[in-house]
Parts: structure tokens; C-alpha cells; sequence
């Protein structure tokens, strides 16, 4: 992994035909306040990152979530049709499907993902240790309705979405995911996901705020991604990350905060920035099991049921299309 590779190497010209990334950049650093979507983290060096963070002693999600799977996989593999495809929204490492694919009689895994390259790693190491299962990743982002392959057309469908990934959509944007999850998988199907669950503020702070600064990188990471793919001159070293806990909005907040005055390029275009002036990059909200049921409720889900640990720090629910 090197995070500082040279920024402007393989940097877009300027009069290439403009990326998805591009577009988001250009737009999301012109607003007030500033933003910049934490889809973007997600490159080669944010994604081994990220799989860093889920190991620090800080980081509970991830072990929480593993311990409900692999404690509980045998109630959740009950309410799985024999023969489904599962289809993983947002695959990362394949961790956590391993434990549903050991339990459950599954016909077929379609990872998707927005980071091509690394899909295809992880659904390669996948194929060695499930030689008898079909696997079809599908390069694409996630939140947007994408096509299934028409190898599963026939196939009872299955989502799983792990890892409190919809707490980082604002609460419409997450009914937006959960109705576009609907139609994507089709009449009769079903939902497995993970929502992390409010807790002490202190708890939460800490695990955005880790001690080995692992989080931090991986949120400047985002705009070491903007100088190398884009162009950008930003000085990584005049931003630093902040995590804060918005009580009101139940929601763990991250920042990348100027340290400076100063004026940044990317693309052509220039960006202002003031000292103490934030780029928020997340938003990471945290539900009541009632809050849930409610948001799956409204977004075409009937819950089915729902497993949690024993500190009730994370939770896992099966949710099935309404009729």
C-alpha cells in the first residue's frame, strides 16, 4: 500500500471527457458548506484502509457484526430460499459473506461493487475456496439501479448489505437504497443487512477517532485520490480529520478540516478554502431497532426477523419485499 504515491502522475487531462468522480468533485466543492461523498474513499489504498480500521480495538462494528453472523448464521441461513442468488451491495472483503455462504445453500454470489479492480481480486480468491459456487461480480455503483446477470434471472434473490454501510446515507437517501434494493432483486425477495445501533457517545467517538490515526488516513486518503486522478494540488498536510457524535441527528460526523487559509486546484477550477474551514466527507447514523423497522417499513420491507449481540451494539435484520 503506498498512500503518498506522486499525485499528479496519472492526473486527468484537462479536456478528457469528464468521470462520475470528476463531476461529484467539482460540484460537491462548491457548495456551502463543502462536501465530498464518502464513495469516493473506496480506491485500492481506501479499501486496504478500510480492512485496517476493521481491525482496531476501537472499530466495533466489524467484530460485533462477524460474532451475530457467525453465532446466529444457522437462524439466518433458516430463512433463506434454497437456491438463491445472493447479492452483495457494496462487496469489500469477503469476510462476512463467507460465513453466510458456509451456512447456506446457496446457487449463486453476485458481488457488486464500484472498485472494479479489487472486486475482481476478492471474487477470484472467492471461486478457489467455493469451486462449486457461480459467482458474477458486477462493476457498479451500488446506489444506483444497475442490471443483474441473466444467469440468476431465474433465481430466488437474496441482498446483503453488511457492515452499517446504510448509516452513511442520509435518511432519505436510505429509503432511496432500500426501494432501489427492491426493484433491483424483484418481487419475492429478500434482505439481510447490518445497522449499527446508538450507544454511549464515548464509544462511538473512539471508534472515529482511533488512537493509531488509521481512520484519519483513510479519510485524507479521499483528496491524495483527488491529486492523483484528477489533477489536484491539495496540501494533505493543511487538512486535518475530525470525527464528532451530532447528538440531535444520531449520527457520527466526519471532517476534513483546513488548517489554513489557502486556494486549491483541481481540474482547472479553484477552490477557496478558510482556516478551520471543513470538507464534511460522512455521515454515519446510528438507529434504534424501532427507528429501523420504521425506515424498512416505509421503504417497501416487511422485517422478518432480527438478531443483535449481546451488548446490543450492532444489529442484523432479514427483511422480505412487501406484497
Amino acid at each position: 500500500m503506498n498512500v503518498h504515491a506522486p499525485a499528479l502522475t496519472e492526473a486527468q487531462r484537462f479536456d478528457e471527457p469528464a468521470s462520475p468522480f470528476a463531476d461529484d468533485v467539482l460540484d460537491d466543492l462548491s457548495q456551502h458548506p463543502k462536501r465530498l461523498s464518502p464513495k469516493y474513499f473506496y480506491d485500492a489504498a481506501g479499501s486496504e484502509l478500510f480492512e485496517q480500521i476493521t481491525l482496531l480495538p476501537e472499530y466495533y462494528p466489524t467484530r460485533t457484526e462477524l460474532s451475530i453472523l457467525r453465532d446466529r448464521g444457522s437462524a439466518i441461513s433458516a430463512t433463506l430460499p434454497k437456491g438463491a442468488a445472493l447479492v452483495e451491495f457494496g462487496a469489500g472483503a469477503t469476510t462476512k459473506v463467507r460465513l453466510l455462504l458456509n451456512e447456506c445453500a446457496l446457487g449463486a454470489y453476485v458481488p457488486v461493487d464500484i472498485s472494479g479492480d479489487f472486486l475482481k481480486a476478492q471474487a477470484d480468491v472467492l471461486r478457489q475456496d467455493f469451486p462449486d459456487l457461480a459467482i458474477y461480480p458486477v462493476a457498479a455503483d451500488f446506489t444506483a439501479p444497475f442490471t443483474l446477470p441473466q444467469a440468476v434471472a431465474g433465481m430466488p434473490k437474496v441482498g446483503f448489505f453488511p457492515g452499517s454501510t446504510l448509516g452513511n446515507f442520509e435518511p432519505h437517501e436510505a429509503c432511496s437504497f432500500l426501494r432501489s434494493a427492491r426493484d433491483i432483486l424483484g418481487r419475492g425477495a429478500q434482505l439481510v443487512i447490518g445497522v449499527d445501533l446508538e450507544k454511549d457517545e464515548r464509544v462511538l467517538y473512539e471508534a472515529y477517532n482511533d488512537k493509531a490515526g488509521v481512520t484519519a488516513r483513510f479519510n485524507l486518503n479521499v483528496l491524495h485520490r483527488i491529486n492523483r486522478e484528477l489533477g489536484g494540488n491539495f496540501d494533505v498536510s493543511a487538512f486535518t480529520h475530525r470525527a464528532i457524535y451530532n447528538r440531535d441527528r444520531h449520527r457520527i460526523e466526519m471532517h476534513l478540516i483546513s488548517r489554513k487559509a489557502q486556494t486549491v486546484r483541481v481540474l482547472g477550477r479553484n477552490f477557496s478554502f478558510r482556516a478551520g474551514e471543513s470538507i464534511h466527507t460522512e455521515n454515519s447514523y446510528k438507529y434504534s431497532l424501532e427507528r429501523f423497522a420504521a425506515l424498512a417499513r416505509g421503504s417497501g420491507w416487511t422485517p422478518r426477523a432480527t438478531w443483535t449481540d449481546g451488548a446490543s451494539m450492532f444489529s442484523v435484520h432479514a427483511l422480505v419485499v412487501s406484497d
